[in-house]
């Protein structure tokens, strides 16, 4: 049996963005074979910004060596006892945009977003120029990746629902969908 349903977290999750203003469009599952390594990934936005350019993916990578050494950790404690707070998954939060005719400076927006991610969501901001033909100008596409570990012990006691993180999650797709008016006339 296992310790953590984590079908069940990710419907949790899903149901918890829900609630901090976010609108679910898809969900999918990947087993590698091999290695039984899973990913449970999420398209979601703000309510406020369905039929806009922004997507916001999600995405929980389990590692089944971290799941199985956790189930090991917890069959090996006494009943009062809560597990050690050390095993993590990890939790990837991905937003782009369409091209962007008039790109924001890179620096300015890591800038004015690290202020709305905080210390809590750090932010990595990249840009790709693509060409598609030598004589064609160059499309800017912006994504911005915030990565969170998940503790495995907090979610097998039913504390980690991650409110800051989809509160912070919010504010950073709000600031883009406000923004993007400019970057795509």
């Amino acid at each position: 049996m296992a310790v953590i349903d984590v079908a069940g977290y990710v419907a949790d999750l899903k149901d918890h963005s829900v609630d901090h203003g976010f609108h679910v469009h898809d969900e999918r599952h990947f087993v590698e074979t091999y290695s039984l390594r899973q990913v449970w990934e999420v398209d979601l936005h703000p309510e406020d910004g369905c039929g806009g350019p922004l997507d916001l993916h999600l995405a929980l990578e389990v590692d089944p060596r971290t799941l199985l050494s956790f189930e090991d950790a917890v069959f090996g404690l006494p009943e009062d006892q809560d597990p050690p707070d050390e095993f993590h998954f990890a939790l990837t939060f991905t937003w782009a945009l369409p091209p962007l005719p008039n790109a924001p400076d890179l620096l300015r927006l890591a800038i004015d977003l690290a202020g709305v991610g905080g210390i809590e969501l750090p932010l990595e901001v990249s840009a790709i120029d693509s060409y598609a033909s030598a004589t064609d100008a160059a499309e800017r596409r912006l994504t911005i990746v915030a990565r969170t570990p998940v503790s495995l012990a907090r979610v097998l006691t039913g504390e980690e629902m991650m409110c800051d993180v989809f509160d912070r999650c919010l504010g950073v797709s709000r600031f883009l969908l406000d923004s993007s008016p400019t970057w795509l006339e």
